[in-house]
């Protein structure tokens, strides 16, 4: 069919309501347009096509055509806009019932701008515009209303709330039919988006090392979602949460480049413990050095110490190979 030109949908009186309906029924991913559009213009549609919409919002397509929609929107310059007219157009029930659950959810009792719908979207918009970085940051307190409880005193906790986020977009990544690596990386991000938020600059090397090798490839965008996710209202909390992150990832740069000078075990290790055990050379000799990397990146054993020291730790812990 005659596709009427996006922008109509914009502009008062620019296109009738048969038009518009006519245009839903006919081609239902253009629902997801609009949302699209309204992230990129900034301004929701006329006010006919929200109701249109909220009347068409079941025939809206899910699986992978749904995806490449909502990600375009996600990536534009002003998605929170566009996602509350999802909500507005009844389409995020349709799309995702598990973020639609989170509007007028609130983080604490009788405080509004709490409210995870409102800080979600928050998030978004401040969030790094690549896709897994705008999918983990739609998604991330997901996790939030089935786990809130509150104690005697009022106070509310969402115990492990990351984790059964994470639960949940295996739900959402099967609805929208998301390719596997990019499943696994939002995943990845979700459960683990409140970790380096955790970071004091009293974390030793080790740590901080531990925590490089356990975010591996996800780092920065990690890193980014984690600065997104701070929406306090007060400048220097932010400022102070903003600084701990740009501290975290500079220890982390330098320790890399520490460690590419100079590794944590001593050059020659391998001969210390080939004359101290008379074993040929042989695959025991890379265990070993796992597990003695293994223990300096758990904080056990110190980096960079001769080789007597490293033998002392093996023949504690009864890891030596005998003769």
């Amino acid at each position: 069919m005659d596709v009427s030109p996006a922008p109509d949908l914009f502009a008062p009186g620019a296109v009738s309501e048969a038009r518009i309906e006519e245009l839903f029924c006919a081609e239902p991913i253009w629902l997801l347009r609009v949302a699209r559009l309204t992230a990129e213009c900034g301004r929701p549609p006329v006010a006919p096509v929200t109701v249109l919409a909220r009347r068409a919002a079941q025939a809206t397509p899910l699986g992978a055509e749904a995806r490449v929609e909502l990600e375009a929107m996600l990536l534009g310059p002003h998605p929170d806009i566009a996602l509350q007219w999802l909500h507005d157009a009844g389409l995020l029930a349709r799309l995702l019932p598990e973020l639609e659950a989170t509007v007028d959810f609130t983080q604490e009792a009788e405080r509004k701008h709490k409210d995870v719908w409102m800080h979600t979207k928050q998030v978004v918009r401040q969030s790094a515009a690549r896709p897994a970085v705008r999918w983990a940051a739609l998604l991330h307190d997901v996790g939030k209303v089935p786990t809130r409880t509150f104690t005697p005193e009022g106070k509310v906790h969402f115990h492990r709330h990351a984790e059964v986020g994470a639960r949940m977009f295996d739900a959402v990544g099967r609805r929208l039919s998301f390719e596997r690596p990019m499943r696994q990386k939002i995943r990845f991000l979700v459960l683990h988006h409140l970790r380096a938020n955790q970071y004091a600059r009293g974390w030793t090397d080790s740590a901080v090392r531990r925590f490089d090798r356990e975010t591996g490839e996800h780092l920065v965008d990690l890193l980014d979602l984690s600065r997104a996710d701070i929406t306090s209202k007060r400048d220097e909390r932010r400022r102070e949460a903003w600084r701990n992150t740009d501290d975290l990832q500079a220890r982390i740069l330098a320790l890399r480049e520490e460690d590419a000078r100079q590794p944590p075990l001593p050059a020659g290790i391998g001969d210390a413990m080939m004359a101290r055990y008379a074993q040929p050379a042989g695959r025991w000799i890379g265990d070993l050095k796992r597990a003695m990397e293994a223990a300096i990146e758990a904080g056990e054993l110190e980096a960079r110490r001769d080789a007597e020291y490293y033998l002392a730790w093996l023949e504690a812990k009864s890891l030596a190979p005998r003769e």
